[in-house]
């Protein structure tokens, strides 16, 4: 897991990309780096360890006239955790580079191929082999190359772009990682996560698998990587502040989170239990009265933490509303026999609202007819978009994620 950002627009970039940073050094913490172009010139700094020694690199350079960069955090999966494997990575002229997170799986076929063209390694990543591959196909036009290159690589990626020949542009894409970006009518943003975002907008668009977004100052097109189409997508306004994403005088994420349970425990059910009548109300849910009479079976699925809170889940559901309930790992739920139909309520739970295997399962339970609900955080996150319903939990930004 990695983090990435990146920014367009009127201010001064290093600033902007430091500040993303520190909102997703949880993402990874090995090394980290960044890139801006100023006057003829892309300008890389890369450092290993934490992003204090990012910083300490930078820290001259910190008022630079430039408004267009990306950066990166990162865990290592791919390489050692040194400064020539921390992103961001370049093609052999040094004037294209790429900032990514995920893991191309053919990366070996693929470096092969480049290496025999000529092109010059300089990194153990999997994710150098994406700088070249666009450069491969890149003659005058950028999004052309980077959807040529994205139409040879197999596995996940959210990807950051900039080629110095194309000033005051980025170009991202999204596939099983993710990728939201942010907006205001003088600039655009881009990161792996909300929080990033949020000093400078709460106007976000999620980008879904698949898709690609071309970033200006103010303006921005989003297509198919592999059709070309232009995509509308909706704009949505995130009701969290820059606060709640702080450590509140805590020592660390993990402790302030833990403190917080009971309020977000009241956050998640206020509106929703009337206590005077005891009564539900989940308007989120997408499920009529008559869809949930006919519910047989309820099938939850989630990992990690979340399968735990499953656990306890089946018996209260069991004890109070006397419907028989299953609890599937999803990493094991898509490798049985599923005896799922539209009698049987799949239930995901998920902080993030990406988790991959999660995602998958309810994928699959959606195409033999069940009728999927997701427990999630994550305001537009792919599960929210692809369930029936919602139930959200309203907890603000989870940082250190203890427990779901």
């Amino acid at each position: 897991m990695c983090g990435i950002v990146g920014y367009t627009g009127n201010r001064k970039v290093i600033p902007v990309l430091l500040e993303g940073l520190r909102r997703l050094e949880y993402r990874g913490y090995d090394s980290a780096g960044l890139v801006y172009q100023y006057q003829d010139a892309l300008v890389k700094f890369r450092a290993a360890g934490k992003l204090v020694n990012l910083e300490g690199v930078v820290d001259e350079h910190i008022g630079v006239d430039a408004h267009t960069g990306l950066g990166h955090t990162r865990w290592a999966t791919h390489g050692a955790p040194t400064e020539d494997n921390a992103h961001p990575h370049s093609d052999c002229t040094g004037e294209l580079v790429v900032v990514h997170n995920g893991i191309i799986e053919n990366y070996g076929q693929l470096k092969q191929e480049l290496v025999a063209d000529g092109h010059r390694f300089t990194s153990e990543t999997d994710t150098e082999v994406l700088a070249h591959l666009i450069e491969k196909y890149l003659e005058d036009d950028l999004v052309t190359a980077v959807r040529a290159a994205l139409a040879r690589v197999e596995g996940s990626y959210a990807l950051g772009v900039m080629w110095l020949k194309d000033p005051g542009r980025l170009v991202a894409a999204r596939n099983q990682s993710p990728l939201v970006m942010g907006i205001d009518a003088d600039a655009c943003y881009l990161a792996s996560d909300i929080p990033a975002l949020l000093p400078y907008t709460k106007d976000v668009i999620f980008l879904d698998d698949h898709e690609l977004a071309v970033l200006e100052k103010g303006s921005y097109t989003i297509m198919g990587v592999e059709s070309g189409q232009e995509i509308t997508k909706e704009v949505k306004t995130i009701n969290w502040n820059a606060a709640m994403a702080e450590k509140a005088g805590y020592k660390h994420f993990m402790l302030k989170e833990i403190y917080e349970q009971p309020q977000a425990i009241l956050n998640t059910v206020s509106g929703r239990i009337i206590p005077d009548t005891g009564k539900i109300d989940l308007p989120e849910i997408g499920l009529s009265d008559d869809e949930l009479r006919k519910i047989e079976r309820i099938a939850l699925v989630a990992c990690g933490t979340s399968w735990h809170a499953a656990l306890v889940t089946k018996y209260w559901i069991e004890k109070w509303a006397g419907i028989p309930v299953d609890v599937d790992i999803a990493s094991e739920f898509r490798y049985r026999r599923l005896l799922l139909n539209e009698r049987v309520l799949t239930v995901s739970i998920s902080q993030s609202g990406e988790t991959a295997d999660t995602l998958a399962g309810i994928r699959l339970a959606a195409s033999l007819g069940s009728r999927v609900v997701t427990i999630c955080n994550v305001v537009g996150s792919t599960m929210t978009r692809e369930a029936d319903g919602v139930i959200y939990t309203h907890a603000g930004p989870e940082i250190g994620v203890a427990s779901t």
